[in-house]
């Protein structure tokens, strides 16, 4: 499904509602795509490697969350091939000033190391992206986002596609159907994800 780039907001939380993704092409088109298999990351089962695990432990990253929203689209940008376009980094922005787009950040030393964004609807996030400049940070920015989503009793975090990264935290994927009843009982319940700093520790 092609559309032109007067994408709205409120088109953008009602695509996510329904299944659908918004995907970047040739960088002047869009695509709306609802794949036959969809990523999640389960928050039940959710893995701590090892050596993530080490880094927590040292406390040498502060996590943030929301203060430097259009930093982190940025930095998730800041890659050769990306689908994450001047339109898109608008549209979420928008999204962000609406409460619905959300930033976890890592910084180190007063400096924003890596982190990841995504939409909040009911009790669904939907992880759009996430870059590190550091090692781990990227990593500690998904553990203190499955941390806040078990706090405010999120129940189903989507990832869109599963990487051998993401394999590692114990990502898996699941049929379109299955996806959508999570989604449709998800999206009814309350959750807000509300953002202030904390330290990252175990």
């Amino acid at each position: 499904m092609i559309l032109d780039l007067n994408v709205s907001p409120e088109l953008l939380l009602e695509a996510f509602q329904r299944g659908y993704m918004l995907l970047c092409e040739d960088d002047f088109w869009h695509r709306w795509d609802n794949p036959s298999f969809r990523g999640v990351l389960p928050l039940d089962t959710f893995h701590t490697p090892h050596g993530l695990r080490r880094t927590l432990a040292k406390g040498t990253f502060e996590i943030r969350f929301n203060t430097r929203f259009v930093d982190v689209l940025k930095g998730c940008a800041e890659r050769k091939n990306t689908w994450l376009d001047a339109d898109l980094i608008r549209y979420y922005t928008v999204l962000f000033e609406y409460g619905h787009a959300h930033s976890v950040e890592a910084w180190e030393e007063g400096r924003l190391q890596g982190g990841l964004f995504g939409v909040a609807i009911g009790g669904v996030f939907f992880g759009l992206s996430m870059f590190h400049r550091v090692t781990d940070a990227s990593k500690v920015a998904l553990w203190a986002l499955v941390q806040r989503l078990k706090e405010r009793k999120f129940g189903l975090l989507e990832i869109q596609w599963v990487t051998r990264h993401l394999k590692t935290f114990g990502a898996i994927e699941i049929p379109r159907e299955e996806y959508m009843a999570q989604l449709k009982t998800q999206l009814s319940r309350e959750c807000r994800f509300v953002g202030d700093r904390v330290r990252a520790y175990l």
